[in-house]
């Protein structure tokens, strides 16, 4: 987690450095801006995409441990 810290930070550094230097002239706020909510959405997004594939994961398994109670209790009823 600290080195995915580190590696945001630079990054946003370095695009925050690259678009000051190719366009001389221009408003630095508005890229700061920029540069600070893709760095937190970089920073973030592994931890979303986790929670929504271990939802879908807990959501599948819990509709399979459903499936095979329904055919034990008709298997159980049918005898």
């Amino acid at each position: 987690m600290l080195q995915r810290f580190i590696g945001v930070s630079l990054g946003a550094v370095v695009t925050y450095a690259l678009l000051v230097l190719l366009n001389v002239g221009s408003k630095e706020a508005n890229y700061a801006t920029a540069v600070i909510v893709g760095a937190i959405v970089s920073f973030v997004w592994p931890w979303f995409i986790a929670w929504y594939l271990v939802r879908r994961h807990r959501n599948k398994q819990q509709a399979q441990i459903s499936a095979e109670v329904d055919r034990q209790v008709k298997d159980q009823t049918g005898q």
